[in-house]
């Protein structure tokens, strides 16, 4: 399949992308709030040092929805690992260039739907991506295509850390710390199936039970997929 009709089977014409500026503008809006409504985030922190045991000293990942830069980018690179963070918030993106030491990181706005290898705005190939939480803000057509792009930028026997709520939604718009965000889900069964079509071997999953602080909302199954490219 050429890259333009990749795009066109995306959601848009060829090198259109999909329209995220509402999903963009309550992240700027949301910022520092973020962390303070979500302090323990246990299962990123595990799937993230499970990279950082694994991969060798030195690595270069891509962190998929960035956001603040915390926990993972920082945890990546106080660890010694190059990353690259991708957001489509640029609030986001600027509260993680002051949390994140400059030195091993790099923060680009840049849409999922964009990553290329190659090319004049290409990112080149990494060891290890993590996408915490990233793709449930896509409609589910686009989340095995997303999956399959992360695929492409992972060099041979790269590691994923993939983390996903357990819900069966589908670009459905919901209340998120005062403002409308659209989510998509999975359940699990299906969840591990997109993910394998999307050619990655699933090597562990661990589930967590979570509240976001003061939302009012009850807990949330959060899946983590630990997956390698096939």
């Amino acid at each position: 399949m050429s890259e333009a009709s990749e795009v066109d089977s995306y959601g848009g014409p060829p090198g259109v992308l999909p329209d995220r500026k509402g999903q963009a503008e309550a992240f700027d809006a949301i910022g520092q709030h973020y962390d303070d409504a979500f302090p323990h985030k246990d299962g990123q922190l595990a799937a993230g040092q499970r990279l950082v045991d694994v991969l060798p000293p030195g690595s270069r990942i891509l962190d998929v929805g960035c956001g603040t830069g915390l926990p993972t980018a920082r945890q990546l690179t106080d660890a010694g690992h190059g990353v690259l963070g991708i957001d489509l918030s640029s609030g986001m993106l600027d509260l993680a260039r002051k949390n994140v030491p400059a030195d091993n990181a790099e923060f680009r706005l840049l849409d999922v739907a964009a990553l290329r290898a190659e090319g004049p705005a290409g990112v080149g190939q990494f060891d290890g991506i993590t996408a915490f939480f990233a793709l449930l803000m896509l409609p589910r057509d686009e989340i095995p295509y997303a999956l399959r792009l992360l695929h492409g930028l992972l060099r041979p026997g790269g590691l994923l850390a993939l983390s996903m709520v357990e819900a069966d939604l589908d670009d459905a718009r919901i209340p998120f710390l005062g403002h409308a965000i659209r989510v998509s889900g999975y359940l699990r069964d299906e969840l591990r199936q997109v993910v394998r079509d999307a050619g990655f071997d699933i090597i562990d999953e661990e589930t967590y039970s979570y509240a976001p602080a003061s939302t009012g909302v009850p807990p949330e199954h959060q899946i983590f997929l630990h997956c390698r490219r096939g």
